[in-house]
């Protein structure tokens, strides 16, 4: 054990039973140790101020698009909801979840038939010498018309997954990329199915410098039959619910034209799993 430090009470004591000339070396100790204590007591240390924990969340900017009618014709702005159009922009994931996105498309059914499984006679065509061909097997070796195929494309499974989680923050990436470019806008009109219509406005909004390039993803509600109808006869425009949007369809068009009502649909559908 460490010898600690004697104190004023332990120094007084030992002075009882010390001897005379001991006891004048006790006392002046006694006398430095106090004087000490008061020079510490006297001496006022001021504390620092603890600093609080911030319990406070960080509150998100407002994310809003503009607003425009069948004419083009701005109406004004309409406020979109942070946790989609406000997120994080995460390019990794975006990645992952495009390559996810087009394993999954991949039908995979391309199938050939080896020599085992061709319909065909099992017999050895010629007999193996006197003949002076090549020596053969049956007639269903690849050598043969209608025999098997060697190393042919065979029946697989390319799908792949990616959890929800994963998935949503990957969508919330790529749609406030296109906020953040300004390449989102937000319909507010009732379609009545004509093409005529929908091109003219796609045409007020696009520039005709840039109507080559233009590749826009339209966002409607599952019930809306007439903006289906409407667009699905326009070049270069995808059509998608607003249950349905993915990341590939934002990442791959130029703009994202929203229908108001659609909004409502992408709140119920995202938001929950959140």
């Amino acid at each position: 054990m460490a010898n600690k430090k004697p104190t004023i009470k332990t120094i007084k004591k030992t002075a009882k039973t010390a001897p005379k000339a001991t006891r004048k070396v006790i006392a002046k100790r006694v006398v430095k140790k106090s004087a000490v204590l008061k020079k510490s007591q006297s001496r006022k240390i001021e504390a620092k101020p603890v600093r609080k924990a911030v319990t406070k969340k960080e509150v998100s900017a407002k994310v809003s698009a503009p607003v425009f009618d069948l004419t083009g014709k701005k109406k004004g702005t309409v406020s979109l909801p942070t946790e989609l159009f406000g997120g994080k922009i995460n390019e990794q994931l975006m990645a992952q979840a495009v390559r996810v996105y087009l394993a999954n498309q991949r039908q995979g059914s391309a199938n050939t038939k080896t020599r085992s499984e061709v319909t065909g006679s099992r017999r050895k065509v010629w007999r193996q010498k006197g003949t002076g061909r090549a020596r053969h097997g049956s007639i269903t070796g690849p050598i043969f018309v209608g025999g098997g195929i060697i190393h042919g494309p065979r029946t697989r499974d390319f799908s792949l997954k990616m959890p929800k989680k994963m998935k949503l923050q990957a969508l919330v990436s790529a749609l406030s990329e296109k906020n953040k470019g300004n390449l989102i806008f937000v319909l507010d009109a009732k379609l009545s199915g004509k093409t005529k219509e929908l091109s003219k406005f796609l045409k007020s909004i696009v520039p005709a410098e840039k109507k080559k390039e233009r590749s826009i993803l339209f966002v409607r509600t599952k019930k809306d039959e007439n903006a289906l109808i409407a667009s699905r006869n326009i070049a270069k425009v995808e059509t998608v619910t607003g249950s349905n949007i993915n990341t590939y369809g934002v990442i791959k068009n130029n703009a994202v034209i929203i229908l108001k009502e659609a909004l409502g649909e992408m709140k119920e559908t995202f938001l929950k799993t959140s």
